[in-house]
């Protein structure tokens, strides 16, 4: 493994691990319990990892036909909704157990594998597979914290994979603040986000209408949240007016900004 496998491997094998014990604690009226990504509960959250990651091993694919559902939006939502799907009738117990056996075959698969391997990845993009065990730990650390929130027993929230989150999906905010939120040039938004992990970055916009990292002071908004917080409006789990966001300045570009941070599909 080069240094960038090795490191979002570990991301991603530190975060479901996390899952697995977060698992063990679980009661029988805990598996049900909603969480925020919509349409599924906890226990399918834990179907979703371990779909994904046989997928990644080879594995055939269960063969369920998945009915049309309000929160399916896309294909790519389709697809995802087979491995979830699949395992509704199974107990959460015996989900979170498969996913612990995914996860010895998968860190005995990837030292196998060329960490430079052209493969696609989940924005879209093709890169090296190590960038894909990148998108790996942001997801399973996503999804991890989905259930600690529904059932109540926040933690894990400075893992490794919450870098991997920041790393990926800090790149779409000049995307957000200039095309989405349509910010004017030579407007900015800074981004106060307290943790750990805390990040402080702002975004201008040019004179052709392009969003980029700035150093321009004072903002003409700043957006100050805890690191929770962001991961919720980014992962397109919550509505601004659930958010506690403290916004200073131009409070339309704020609330502009705010509606559209969801990034994740």
């Amino acid at each position: 493994m080069n240094e960038q496998m090795r490191a979002n491997t570990a991301a991603f094998e530190q975060t479901v691990r996390s899952a697995l014990a977060l698992a063990g604690t679980l009661g029988e009226a805990d598996w049900a319990r909603p969480t925020e990504c919509p349409g599924w509960t906890v226990k399918d959250q834990f179907a979703h990892l371990a779909g994904v990651e046989r997928d990644l091993l080879g594995d055939p694919g269960p063969e369920v036909e998945v009915p049309d559902l309000d929160h399916i939006r896309n294909d790519f939502g389709r697809y995802l909704e087979i491995a979830v799907h699949a395992r509704r009738p199974v107990p959460g117990p015996d989900v979170a157990a498969e996913l612990a056996d995914v996860l010895e075959r998968r860190l005995a698969q990837l030292p196998t594998l060329d960490p430079d391997r052209v493969v696609m990845c989940p924005d879209g993009k093709e890169g090296p597979y190590s960038r894909l065990m990148k998108f790996r730990a942001m997801d399973c650390w996503t999804h991890e914290q989905d259930v600690r929130r529904a059932v109540g027993r926040p933690g894990n929230l400075d893992a490794p994979a919450a870098r991997c989150f920041w790393e990926l999906l800090s790149r779409g905010l000049p995307l957000v603040v200039a095309r989405r939120a349509k910010a004017a040039p030579g407007e900015s938004v800074a981004f106060a986000i307290a943790g750990p992990p805390d990040f402080h970055v702002t975004v201008g916009v040019d004179e052709n209408g392009r969003g980029h990292w700035s150093e321009s002071a004072p903002p003409t908004a700043e957006l100050a949240m805890d690191w929770e917080t962001y991961v919720r409006l980014t992962a397109g789990r919550c509505t601004p007016g659930d958010a506690a966001v403290e916004a200073k300045g131009d409070q339309a570009l704020s609330g502009r900004v705010l509606a559209a941070m969801a990034i994740t599909p």
